[in-house]
This record gives structure tokens, C-alpha cells and sequence, in this order.
């Protein structure tokens, strides 16, 4: 222990009558438990037994000079005191800002299915368990537990730089060992075994830390319980470790400088716990283990049930969570800091209070269900604020995050911190609370989302989790009587129908829903009758609105390949892209999806004019499934996915591009669509610039000219090669191929490249210096804050910035020998096209009828004017003129005259004209 003053025999003499002490906690504990006493009983004679010895030892040190009112410790050693709290909590902060590093770089090899993930943090929390239990017994009989922890922190600083390579190698290996489809068991299992063996040195040097600290704490403080203080304390240190590592760390730096400065963290330590250690005089010695054996079964079945219940009551809240926040990177930081936050705040205000406030275990366990279930009755009524509170970005996410975590953690929090204590005034040591704890910890998400959401749904099993508290009582009446009110109130809500979360529009139905444990995915119709598929209530996937511009996603990659005659279609969304691939003739389709929820759904989606089945859709992640994948394919095509959402960025990084360029035959052709109304300016040039460190040569296009929903495709090739306007012009007459995209607006060669807008020169201007997005890089991911915000802009306003600095130029479309006589048509058709796109953002508001046409018209001519060949504008054009005619002939009668000054070359306005105004 740590004394303070020039009277060493003194120290010596307090030291010597703690000692003598020590034994009172255990004996009071196995004595309570021998006349099965009720919990609050017993924690009585816990607590008389504390304070009777605290007091003894600080009537000695008041005495001799020693004390130092207000904070219960020593006089000489409060700087050294206070040292120490920062030590415990950047131990905390290096903790986690490991776990987060780690996750990520996991999921990126082993895939984001439910299975993987579930494995990952199994093999984590399992490393922590055998950590804590291997070490228990050491620190606890450990002279100078300073030099452990040390050691311990060394080790995982090591291992945390070998990882840097070590982990992301291994998980490379290991994707494809699994193959394709691999078994849920298989997938678990090797999720579980991959960071178990790559992670162990360090995981089980997490497990040891904290109890090496509570042994350092204690010696400083002497007979003082510090068990909940020094868990609150390391608690905090990890929400500033999860604050730090998601804000500022890898943003700023990647994971692998993270893991560097992390080391740098545990280094720190390990020197800081030296320097400290040196005024520790701790006594090894063998604590009075003895105990009755129902005692300790109980308080060892606690602590296990409280790991269980606390990690599924935060799955289970993250889950219906991600129904209410934008799901990004950012998303979960906040809710696991506000996680974090209540657990520390609950552990540091129980140190102080709990000496004080005999609630016991019985009063803790069943207020820590009664907030849980307060918690489960807010989030239906948090589901009207979500909007607001996005408007405010981190600031009202976290909002969000700390309603309903806050205080189901803080009881969560003092409640552990109860738990360690007892465990360490039996044991002498919290490492077994920590062990339990963990293990429980490690199954809870398995049982969450693999047996509670399935059978209950999210909402219920929240509800079934806060009563999961109450089994732990003992079955006294002064128990029943805590348990009565979290009793009766969780079962009337289970009674109770489970609160619907999807929000609908006016007028509008739900006609499916598919809850499980990744997503919760709906079938909705609104009021003008258009349905469409909606995930985690707020991100639309497509609907029956999009079906035309589904199967131009589908058809523009595969115009641009020769003579495809495989496929793959990596996400599905509502199918239609994939179901209008499987309509072109001898095509072999295959499609991925990550989601088995939105599978179930598609029935909802099937096009009645399709002649073909769905095609076969893998269940799985698409990145492991590219790289485990031995098949090379004609054409691949990456749907849009939504930049914001957290791990979508992994799909635009070099290392997915990578890997699937070798996926791709000799003459393949790999498109990625990108949904421009989802992106901000740089993460869009990061996707290009990474685009163009595997496609060399690769190019954009656009898929429509809507202003709305604008989507650009990079296109690349193993083999690249000019577009040859004759050979399109050959395929686009086949009599198998004309019917099918001949609707869809490809009537002649001109059509498709028309919606070139740059090549590979060009597109390297537009994107310019800067960061790639890349597995140890993942700028896209962190750029989430910058892509929610674009989804308030307008939606043109990226497509705008596209046009407007990439340079479209036919001499990176077509070869030498072809542009001659395409030069002019195309440079033209370019500049229509651009000019129908500004006048599309012109418009303001929703003109109808005689409105629509005023405003419209001027900006449709101007496109023909340019390109007479320009059908988005001249078809449109004659559709007002149609409409007119019926009920302002005059207007009618101008309109068709403009169009034909504006293209003479086509002759419907003059037919037209020439029918209904006979001079």
C-alpha cells in the first residue's frame, strides 16, 4: 500500500491491524449464507463489517496526522491517488479503442452477416474470461501487482502492433476456407476461433488488467472497498477510448496508426504503474477462501446472469435503435458511449453511496429491471423525435442514445460494482468476478439474436430481458415485495401487442414486415399506390416506382460487354435489377444479398411482365463472397449502396475492387452504381480515385438523366477497349435483344452513349489529389456525418458538380477509326443532355398540368435545340404538345411550332402540326 508521512513504523502498525481484518468480510458473507438470511441481510453484515474496519484504520491515520478529509484516503499520496484514477481509466480508453479497431478489421475478412459478428465478439469476450481467471490467482497473491499490470499492459501493446498485419493476413486466409455459403455453424465457429487464437496474448491480458488495478487501488487506499470506483473509473476511460478512436483517431489517421497510438497508450501505462508502484507496499498473502457453497453459487450465477442480461439488454436497445438513428459509424458510437458512460457513472456513484444506501442486491437487482423496462416503454415514444433530434446530427443522436441508456446502465454499472466487490472480499481479488461476468457476456449476443428476436421480436425481448433480472432475487418475501412493481409492469407489457416503429405515410399501409436479428425490413404502399421496400423504417431499397430504371442498371453494363454470358449481382434491393438481367437471353444470373429479411420480401416485388423466375440469390456477405468465389464472371454489378450506412463503405475500398477484378473473365466488365443523392463531394472522389487504382482505364456513366435519384456507374475491365458504336448498333437490332430494351430507351447506339460522361483522364482531373478509401483507410465510412447531410441537399447538386468539372470527351470513348463520324453527334447529344439536367434543377416546387409545361418547355427545347437526337427532351416535348391539344389549342399550337424550329430535322411536330391545324 501507498503511506504517506516520515513515520514508517507507523504505516507499518496501520498495515498490520488491516490484516487482522481482512477476514471479516468473507466470514460475514459464509455466515449470512448459512442461515439463509434475505440479500439485504446480509449485505448488512458485509457493510458493518467494512465499515467497522475502515473506521479502525482511520481513526489510527487521524491520529498520526495521516488523513486527508473528503477523499477517504491517506494524506501523503493524493497526487499519486489521483495518478493512479487516470491510470485505470487510459487503460480503459486503450481497452476499447482496441475492441473498435479490432471489430472492424474482422468484419472487413469474415463478412457483417449476424453469425460472423456474433463469433467475433465471442472470441473477444472469451479471451477476456480465460484472461481473467489464468491471472486471478497470481495478482492475488502478487507482492507487487504494479509490475504485473506492467507487464500486462507490454503484452497487449505488442500484440496490439502485430496485429497490424497479423489480423487482417489471417482473416484473408481464412474467407476462403469457408467458401461462399458457409453454414451458420461454420461461420460462428470460425468467427469465434479466428480472434480466440490471433487475439489471445492480448485479449487475455485485458482480462488481468483490471484486476491488477483493483489490487493497485486498494493498497492505495487501504481497507476501503475501491471495487466499484476503480470498474467506473476504467469504464470512463472507455467511453473517451470509444469517443477518441471513432471521432478523432481513425478518421484522422486508419487503423493501423490507431493501433500504433494505442500501444503508445499501453507503453504510458506500464511506465506510469512503475513509477507508481514504488510507494506501494502491497503484502502478498493467501485470503480465507472458506465459504458456504451455496453463497458462492449464487453470487457465481449473478455475476454470470448479469454479463448475459446487460450485453443482450444492449443488443436488443441497438437493435431498435437503428429504427430511429441514421446507422452510421457515428450511430453506434454514440449509443455504445452512452452505454459505457451510464456504466462508469453507475460503478463511481455506488462507491461512494452505496456504504450509505442499503438497497443490497435485492433493491439493486430489481431497480436495475425497473429502468429496463422504463427504457423499453420509451422507445416507442422516441420513434416521433428521431427526425428532429437527426436535424441536430451527433449532438441529438447521442441525445437519443443516453434516453435510452443512461440509467439501465448506471443500475447495471452499481450493480456489477456490488458484485466485484463481494467477489473480492471473499477471494481477494475481482479477477472471477470478471471471468463470469465475461462469459456471460460472450453468449448474451448469440442468445439475443439467434433465440430472442426470432421468437419475440426486439421489443419484447427487451421486456423479457429487464424481467431476466428478477430470477436473480431470492425467493423471500422482502424480495418479492422489491420485485412486485418491475413484476406486474413487465407483464402487462407483455400482454400487450408489441408497439409498431414503422412510420407510414399519410394514407398509406404496411403490407409486410420481416423482423430479425440484423434488420427489420418492410413492404409499404403509400397513398398513390406505389410500394416499396423499406429497411430499418427509414431507407428505402426501390419500389414499383423505379422498375424502368432498375432494368437500365441491369442493361447498361451489360450493353457494354460484348457477348455476356454469366453475371453476378452483388445486393438486390426489391430484385428488379437482377430480374431484369435474368430477361436477357442465355444469361446465367447469380445474386448476392446480405440480408435474409429483404430475400423474404421479394415475392412483394415480382414484375408481372417478367417471362423469367428470380434467379438464385446467395444469403451472404458480399465482399468474403467475392474473395472465396473460384468462378469469373462476364459481368459484375455492385447495386447502390448507401454510403452512410455503416459497413457499406468496405464495399468501395481498393482492396473490394481488387478482389473483384480477379473475379471478372478476360473480357469482363465490373460496374459500381453510385447513388449521387447520397454522397458528398469527397467521398464520391475517393471512390473514384480508388476506382482508378485497380481500373486504370475505367469511365463514367450515367444511368438516367432524373434529377431526383441521379446514380453515375463506374465501369471497368480486366481488358480494356474502346466502345465500338457498329458493333452496339448490330446487338441493338438482334431480334432476342430489341424487344426487351428497346422500353427502356435504348431504341439505337446513341442512346447508350449518351450517358458516357467521362474516361479515365478526365475522371482523374474531376477526383484530384487526396486519400483513397481502403480497408486500413476507410474514408467513406467516416465520412458518414458529410453523406447524412447530403441527403438534406439537393438531390441534383453532386450530379451538377459531375457534369459541370468532369470533361466529356470521345476521343476516351471510342477509337480513332470510329470518331469521325461521331464526333459531332455525340458532342452534341453531351451538351443536350447537360442542358436538360440543368433545367431539371431549375425547377422549384411540384408543377402540374398547364404549370408544368410552362416552366418545363423553354428548358426542353434548349436540349433539342443542341441535339436534335436528345429523346428525353423531344418526347416529353411532344407529350405537353398532345395534352394541350385538348384543352388550350392555341398553346398547343405554339409549343409545336418551337419544337420544330428547335429540331427541323425530326418531322413528328411538323406531322402533328400539319394534322390538327389544317391552313
Amino acid at each position: 500500500m501507498r503511506c504517506g508521512g516520515p513515520d514508517i513504523h507507523s504505516c507499518q502498525t496501520t498495515v498490520t491491524k488491516r490484516e487482522q481484518k481482512e477476514t471479516v468480510p468473507a466470514q460475514a458473507i459464509a455466515q449470512a449464507s448459512s442461515e439463509d438470511l434475505p440479500v439485504n441481510r446480509e449485505y448488512q453484515a458485509l457493510t458493518k463489517a467494512r465499515h467497522a474496519d475502515s473506521r479502525e484504520a482511520d481513526l489510527t491515520a487521524k491520529k498520526q496526522g495521516l488523513w486527508s478529509p473528503g477523499t477517504g484516503a491517506l494524506a501523503g499520496p493524493t497526487a499519486d491517488l489521483w495518478a493512479l484514477k487516470l491510470l485505470i481509466a487510459a487503460s480503459g480508453l486503450a481497452g476499447l479503442g482496441y475492441e473498435i479497431v479490432w471489430t472492424r478489421q474482422l468484419a472487413l475478412a469474415l463478412g457483417t452477416e449476424m453469425m460472423a459478428v456474433l463469433g467475433a465478439i465471442a472470441g473477444f469476450f472469451g479471451g477476456l474470461a480465460l484472461g481473467a481467471f489464468v491471472l486471478d490467482g497470481r495478482i492475488r497473491r502478487a507482492a507487487n501487482p504494479h509490475h504485473i499490470y506492467a507487464v500486462l499492459e507490454v503484452v497487449i501493446g505488442g500484440w496490439g502492433l502485430c496485429a497490424i498485419w497479423l489480423l487482417p493476413a489471417s482473416a484473408r486466409a481464412l474467407a476462403p476456407l469457408l467458401g461462399i455459403a458457409p453454414s451458420p455453424v461454420l461461420l460462428w465457429s470460425a468467427s469465434f476461433l479466428l480472434p480466440t487464437l490471433v487475439l489471445l496474448p492480448a485479449t487475455v491480458a485485458m482480462g488481468g488488467t483490471l484486476t491488477a488495478l483493483e489490487r493497485m487501488m486498494s493498497a492505495a487506499r487501504g481497507p476501503h472497498p475501491v471495487s466499484a470506483g476503480v470498474y467506473g473509473a476504467n469504464t470512463a476511460g472507455a467511453v473517451a477510448g470509444t469517443l477518441l478512436a471513432t471521432f478523432i483517431l481513425i478518421p484522422a489517421f486508419g487503423l493501423s496508426t490507431t493501433l500504433l497510438c494505442l500501444a503508445a497508450v499501453n507503453a504510458g501505462c506500464a511506465l506510469a504503474a512503475l513509477r507508481l508502484g514504488r510507494s506501494l507496499q502491497v503484502e502478498a498473502r493467501e485470503r480465507d477462501e472458506r465459504r458456504h457453497a451455496v453463497a458462492d453459487f449464487r453470487l457465481t450465477g449473478t455475476l454470470f446472469a448479469t454479463g448475459l442480461l446487460g450485453i443482450a439488454f444492449e443488443v436488443l436497445v441497438v437493435r431498435l435503435a437503428a429504427q430511429m438513428m441514421q446507422d452510421t459509424v457515428y450511430s453506434f458510437a454514440c449509443l455504445l458511449a452512452a452505454y459505457l458512460l451510464g456504466t462508469a457513472m453507475g460503478g463511481m456513484i455506488w462507491q461512494r453511496v452505496g456504504p450509505i444506501v442499503a438497497l443490497g442486491r435485492t433493491g439493486l437487482i430489481s431497480s436495475t429491471a425497473l429502468v429496463c423496462l422504463g427504457t423499453a416503454l420509451t422507445t416507442p415514444l422516441l420513434t416521433g423525435f428521431a427526425d428532429r433530434a437527426a436535424s441536430f446530427g451527433v449532438a441529438g443522436e447521442l441525445g437519443i442514445a443516453l434516453v435510452l441508456f443512461l440509467l439501465p446502465s448506471m443500475a447495471m454499472g452499481a450493480l456489477f460494482g456490488q458484485l466485484m466487490q463481494d467477489v473480492r472480499d471473499i477471494k481477494g481479488s475481482v479477477g472471477w468476478a470478471v471471468g463470469i461476468n465475461s462469459l456471460g457476456a460472450a453468449i448474451a449476443p448469440l442468445v439475443a439474436a439467434q433465440l430472442l428476436i426470432p421468437a419475440f421480436g426486439s421489443w419484447k425481448a427487451l421486456v423479457l430481458v429487464a424481467l431476466g433480472y428478477l430470477v436473480l432475487l431470492q425467493p423471500h418475501r422482502a424480495a418479492l415485495r422489491w420485485a412486485a412493481v418491475p413484476a406486474l409492469l413487465g407483464t402487462a407489457m407483455l400482454w400487450l401487442p408489441a408497439p409498431d416503429l414503422i412510420k407510414l405515410p399519410p394514407g398509406g399501409k404496411l403490407l409486410a414486415l420481416r423482423e430479425g436479428p440484423m434488420v427489420t425490413a418492410s413492404v409499404v404502399d403509400d397513398a398513390s399506390g406505389t410500394r416499396y421496400l423499406e429497411v430499418n423504417g427509414h431507407f428505402r431499397m426501390g419500389g414499383t416506382s423505379s422498375v424502368r430504371s432498375d432494368f437500365r442498371q441491369a442493361m447498361l453494363p451489360l450493353l457494354l460487354h460484348p457477348a455476356p454470358r454469366n453475371a453476378l449481382f452483388l445486393g438486390v434491393g426489391t430484385g428488379a435489377t437482377v430480374l431484369g438481367a435474368a430477361q436477357m437471353p442465355n444469361l446465367d444470373v447469380q445474386a448476392v444479398e446480405l440480408s435474409p429479411e429483404v430475400v423474404a420480401l421479394l415475392p412483394w416485388f415480382d414484375h408481372p411482365a417478367s417471362k423469367q423466375d428470380r434467379p438464385p440469390i446467395a444469403i451472404a456477405d458480399a465482399r468474403r463472397f467475392i474473395v472465396a468465389d473460384e468462378r469469373r464472371y462476364d459481368v459484375i454489378v455492385a447495386d447502390l449502396f448507401h454510403p452512410a450506412l455503416d459497413g457499406s463503405g468496405a464495399l468501395y475500398t481498393v482492396e473490394h475492387f481488387e478482389a473483384v477484378k480477379r473475379r471478372l473473365a478476360t473480357e469482363g466488365v465490373f460496374c459500381q452504381w453510385l447513388p449521387l443523392y447520397q454522397l458528398d463531394a469527397p467521398s464520391l472522389r475517393a471512390i473514384v480515385r480508388s476506382f482508378l487504382a485497380i481500373f486504370p482505364e475505367g469511365s463514367a456513366w450515367l444511368n438516367h438523366y432524373s434529377v431526383r435519384t441521379p446514380m453515375l456507374a463506374l465501369i471497368g475491365s480486366r481488358a480494356p477497349r474502346p466502345v465500338d458504336p457498329e458493333s452496339l448498333a448490330a446487338r441493338f437490332s438482334e431480334g432476342t435483344l430489341r424487344p426487351l430494351i428497346q422500353p427502356l430507351g435504348f431504341d439505337q447506339p446513341i442512346d447508350l452513349l449518351g450517358q458516357y460522361v467521362a474516361g479515365a483522364k478526365a475522371l482523374a482531373s474531376f477526383a484530384g489529389p487526396g486519400p483513397r478509401n481502403t480497408d486500413d483507410f476507410p474514408f467513406v465510412t467516416f465520412d458518414a456525418r458529410s453523406n447524412v447531410h447530403a441527403l438534406s441537399a439537393p438531390p441534383w447538386q453532386l450530379l451538377s458538380t459531375v457534369i459541370t468539372e468532369a470533361k466529356t470527351d470521345a476521343a476516351e470513348l471510342l477509337s480513332p477509326s470510329r470518331r469521325g463520324p461521331w464526333d459531332h453527334r455525340l458532342d452534341a447529344y453531351w451538351r443536350a443532355r447537360n442542358r436538360f439536367i440543368q433545367a431539371g434543377a431549375a425547377l422549384t416546387g411540384e408543377p402540374r398540368g398547364a404549370a408544368l409545361i410552362a416552366v418545363a418547355a423553354p428548358g426542353l427545347l434548349a436540349s433539342i435545340h443542341a441535339s436534335a437526337e436528345f429523346e428525353p427532351a423531344y418526347a416529353p416535348l411532344m407529350s405537353m404538345a398532345s395534352a394541350l391539344l385538348a384543352s388550350d389549342r392555341q398553346a398547343a399550337e405554339r409549343l409545336l411550332q418551337a419544337i420544330d424550329e428547335a429540331a427541323p430535322s425530326r418531322h413528328d411536330a411538323r406531322d402533328l402540326l400539319s394534322r390538327e391545324f389544317v391552313r
